[in-house]
């Protein structure tokens, strides 16, 4: 009855948002990865997006947090607690009834970023906990056949990293992972801003910039957007208005990093996989993937057609949730189940 009973959670734990997936419910849980605690005693008052109202806009006593940093835990109480609130909101009997997590996590962190992971899981209200790449998770939850003697590569751009991994028989043939993503993107604007027009905007508003009228490759029309800030000399308030071409060349820098780790990837890859990446093509997935003209650029540099998952921003939460099932659809003497497991 207690297996029967149980839920399996597949759990993107992003330096961005946290994701929830439950069998037979889809995406229960998709909030910021925020927790506002009271300095000194430490007490929660709030988590996820009520949370991120609260960023850059607490007076002394309350501290507004992202325990997530480049895809890894930065503060390890404040991600239990959060990890907590997000399960209970999930599954309200989760007290009676623990559930097992599957995490996507990237390929790059340490062993000891790893099981910080698995800790904070099981203080959280875990039964059993499983990490699987996000990489590979994203790969399960854009309907990719990874399980086919065929290479697939999938390129997964979360808040905090960037992952490319290719794919075959269930196993990764080849991944790269960087410690760069969504947050580098807001934090080119913010620099761009500050150098160029000497003015200070936090990161809500580079946020806003990015997803308004951020683009990786030219488009026919010139997007406008009016931010606000204070003059970095004066400290003044102060406002302007930017223009798309300029966001595009102050995000320059950190796109040209992650199409050259994709270049990196594919030199590694074995010719008979290449082969069969031409025919595929690459798929996008995590939130960064979003940014205007980036699979076109990518596609360009590559000379490899870039294909965008239906739902990117739900790819690795959804590929976890199902992870654990499609384990069971193979028998434990079978070579692509040691190769999941290893």
């Amino acid at each position: 009855m207690f297996g029967i009973q149980s839920s399996d959670l597949g759990i993107d734990l992003g330096t961005c948002n946290t994701l929830i997936y439950i069998r037979g419910k889809g995406i229960v849980v998709d909030e910021p990865s925020v927790v506002a605690v009271e300095r000194g005693t430490k007490r929660v008052l709030a988590v996820g997006e009520e949370a991120r109202r609260m960023l850059w806009k607490t007076p002394e006593n309350i501290i507004a947090i992202r325990p997530m940093r480049d895809g890894v835990i930065a503060d390890l109480e404040s991600t239990e607690k959060m990890i907590r609130h997000f399960i209970s909101k999930a599954l309200p009997r989760y007290r009676f009834i623990k559930p097992r997590m599957i995490i996507g996590i990237p390929s790059c962190i340490t062993e000891v970023e790893r099981r910080a992971v698995e800790e904070c899981a099981y203080k959280g209200g875990a039964r059993e906990v499983m990490v699987i790449e996000e990489s590979r998770a994203a790969a399960i939850g854009a309907n990719i056949p990874i399980f086919e003697p065929a290479g697939h590569m999938v390129c997964d751009i979360g808040g905090g990293t960037t992952e490319i991994s290719v794919i075959s028989l269930g196993g990764m043939v080849v991944s790269n992972a960087i410690r760069l993503g969504g947050d580098e993107f807001d934090e080119a604007i913010i620099k761009h801003v500050r150098s160029v027009h000497n003015l200070i905007i936090g990161e809500q508003t580079a946020e806003k910039i990015k997803k308004e009228i951020g683009n990786a490759a030219p488009d026919k029309t010139i997007e406008k957007f009016e931010i606000k800030g204070g003059d970095a000399i004066t400290g003044l308030p102060h406002r302007l208005e930017i223009d798309s071409v300029e966001v595009r060349e102050a995000l320059k820098d950190p796109i040209t990093k992650i199409i050259d780790q994709i270049k990196i990837t594919l030199g590694q890859t074995p010719p008979e996989l290449v082969a069969d990446i031409v025919e595929h093509g690459i798929i996008m997935t995590g939130g960064g993937s979003l940014l205007k003209g980036l699979p076109k650029l990518i596609s360009k540099e590559t000379s490899v057609p870039v294909i965008l998952a239906e739902n990117p921003l739900e790819c690795v939460a959804l590929g976890a949730g199902m992870y654990y099932d499609m384990v069971r659809g193979f028998d434990k003497n079978n070579s692509i189940y040691d190769k999941l497991n290893n």
